[in-house]
């Protein structure tokens, strides 16, 4: 495994991904494949660039292109997948839920088969915690059944199952990780906790969905990748392992940290009309990771608050984002009426 093809390596997770990698691991190679949609962006990997000459190269393409995929993992003698592209943010699915399908689904299976045919030494799927769908009670553990509730969900739960098969079928190498909602440096500002830090850095109001107490494991996302290498080195294939903290805060808990960290009033919180189909809350049991040795630094406040500062140090990243036409068309849709409402 030292010729690493990773897929939507310039979106967030990819992208602190490929940094730790190749800092983690000095003789390995890595070669991000991204189609740069409007969360995939070289700036997300502009000091990887520099710092990894030797060792890195970038390619724009489309998971879905058969021909460009096959010759990318040729030219660049591929020996592993990593899985990150994908179609991600589930209010963006309940617009939109056609592209989902494409990338999540489609895109995976023309992974695996141009993996199949290489003869690849590993293919690894990034998964979510969202495919158990809410979990009132209790923890999700690998084995449980997959009850998506978004678009989004059901897309990534739909690729999850056909690496399965894969395995099953034809006894690819594969492993999936399932991780909790992923905060850090690189995310796209319409995410809650960037989007509640950079509105609050403005003093703009924080649009909280319904009463605010959905409860998520908020995962640093070096925790997260640190997790996907251990699964990776250590994993047993065909398995699955869930990624997180093992513990939860509720939205409302989230956004006050955000705002004390930044020194900022709770008169910013707007609650909101929730969206559809809001699940009340993800938890995750994490002991099969653990038994392999891994454990995450942060915890959720502690990677929230690391979150929100790297954007109060950040504007020169986000800014020209949030400035966008692009952007501000998503936020107008998306939170307008919620705001004049609220």
């Amino acid at each position: 495994m030292h010729h690493v093809l990773v897929t939507g390596g310039a979106g967030f997770i990819g992208s602190n991904f490929v940094r730790y990698f190749l800092q983690a691991h000095p003789d390995y190679h890595v070669v991000v494949y991204d189609k740069l949609t409007y969360a995939g962006r070289l700036e997300n990997l502009q000091d990887v660039a520099e710092a990894f000459a030797g060792r890195y190269a970038f390619v724009r393409g489309d998971i879905c292109d058969i021909p460009l995929v096959e010759q990318t993992i040729a030219h660049y003698s591929v020996d592993t997948i990593v899985n990150f592209a994908a179609e991600t943010h589930v209010d963006r699915s309940l617009m939109a839920p056609g592209s989902f399908i494409q990338t999540d689904v489609y895109g995976t299976f023309v992974l695996l088969e141009a993996a199949r045919k290489a003869g690849l030494e590993r293919y690894h799927q990034i998964s979510t915690d969202e495919v158990y769908g809410q979990v009132l009670d209790g923890r999700s553990v690998e084995t449980d059944h997959l009850e998506p509730r978004s678009p989004y969900a059901a897309s990534k739960a739909a690729g999850d199952l056909m690496v399965l098969a894969y395995r099953e079928s034809w006894g690819m190498p594969v492993t999936i990780t399932r991780g909790s909602n992923n905060i850090g440096p690189y995310q796209y500002p319409e995410k809650v906790v960037p989007l509640f830090a950079t509105n609050a850095i403005d003093d703009q109001p924080l649009p909280v969905y319904g009463d605010g107490h959905q409860m998520r494991d908020y995962q640093h996302v070096l925790d997260h990748c640190t997790g996907i290498d251990t699964v990776l080195h250590k994993g047993e294939l065909g398995e699955i392992y869930n990624v997180g903290t093992g513990s939860e805060l509720t939205n409302i808990e989230m956004t006050q940290i955000v705002l004390r960290t930044l020194g900022k009033p709770e008169s910013l919180i707007k609650h909101v009309e929730d969206r559809p189909g809001h699940d009340r809350r993800y938890a995750l049991d994490v002991s099969k990771l653990h038994a392999l040795g891994w454990d995450n630094v942060y915890n959720c406040a502690q990677a929230v608050e690391e979150t929100t500062r790297w954007y109060a140090d950040n504007a020169w990243w986000w800014r020209p984002i949030k400035s966008g036409e692009l952007y501000k068309d998503y936020y107008a849709q998306q939170y307008a009426r919620r705001l004049e409402q609220a």
